[in-house]
């Protein structure tokens, strides 16, 4: 993705070198004050969950109809989360804690930053360095990617001792887990400080290592690619694979299903990411490939391996 898709101010900006290091996190279970850049379905969700948890924030996205939309989907869960009674708080107080802007330089007092753009080198890099760029050097910062490599990542910033990997599921609200992936240089204070805040969400952490897909993303990429392929080569319906899983396994959806929730596309990069990392059984299938061609993207398109009424 070129630098065009990104905020104005953030094109071109100067990324400041230090050799500070990290300093100690604050007791409390949440940081007060939490960034969240991109504010499409995940980091809306990410978004969500630590705002009705208390926390004041902000979400960044590329321009202004943009960020009116993901105004409207943080509020819409919020709403939700009151209906469920999941929160204490009313909407009002919950809105006025949270701010949707398309300025990198509002994250300068943000003691927390969450990335969630889509899974793209080049953009997860330009944009993780530009929030650096903007942050204290005691601040720090997270990307939700669900493969890439955090210690890659890591690697293209100043302070690495202030990264880590916080990979949320969707849909956020629903899910129980965050997959808290830590890099060579992830500060112990961070990595301890990380779990807490998983806690402090109402969510379980599991911590891994920095390895290729982690291990949600490989683990469920795996099952989803030889599902795909049951499909491709006529064994069974899309629906009686899952079924399979589902009342087999006891799995609460099953793999393709899941695969049109998480996005045909974003299955398809992981798959090849996995390909050039951990070899041919991470292969996507042609069946995949080709409903990708067709924008078959799963639940956000309408259609995938299953249909999704609008």
């Amino acid at each position: 993705m070129s630098n065009s898709a990104l905020p104005a101010n953030i094109r071109g900006a100067n990324f400041p070198a230090t050799d500070l290091p990290a300093t100690d996190l604050p007791a409390t279970d949440l940081p007060a004050t939490v960034g969240v850049l991109g504010g499409g379905r995940m980091g809306a969700g990410i978004a969500h969950a630590f705002l009705i948890n208390g926390a004041n924030v902000l979400v960044v996205e590329r321009d202004e109809a943009s960020a009116e939309a993901a105004r409207e989907r943080v509020e819409s869960a919020a709403a939700k989360s009151i209906e469920r009674g999941a929160t204490d708080a009313n909407l009002d107080e919950m809105a006025s804690r949270l701010s949707v802007t398309v300025d990198y330089d509002d994250f300068k007092d943000r003691q927390l930053v969450v990335e969630a753009v889509p899974e793209d080198w080049d953009l997860k890099v330009t944009s993780l360095r530009g929030i650096e760029a903007r942050l204290s050097d005691d601040a720090y910062l997270a990307s939700n990617t669900s493969s890439l490599s955090v210690n890659g990542l890591a690697r293209e910033l100043k302070r690495p001792q202030n990264f880590l990997g916080l990979h949320f599921f969707n849909p956020v609200p629903a899910s129980t887990l965050i997959e808290v992936v830590l890099g060579e240089q992830t500060s112990e204070a961070l990595a301890a400080a990380a779990k807490r805040w998983v806690e402090a969400l109402g969510k379980t952490a599991v911590v891994v290592n920095d390895a290729p897909g982690f291990a949600s993303s490989r683990l469920g990429v795996a099952i989803a690619l030889e599902a795909m392929r049951m499909v491709e080569e006529g064994v069974a319906s899309a629906e009686d694979i899952d079924n399979a899983m589902v009342l087999g396994y006891k799995h609460p959806t099953g793999p393709l299903r899941t695969t049109d929730i998480v996005g045909l596309d974003v299955r398809l990069g992981i798959a090849e990411y996995l390909q050039s990392t951990l070899g041919e059984r991470f292969a996507p299938p042609q069946i995949l490939r080709d409903k990708v061609a067709r924008g078959e993207l799963g639940r956000k398109t309408g259609k995938g391996f299953f249909d999704w009424p609008a």
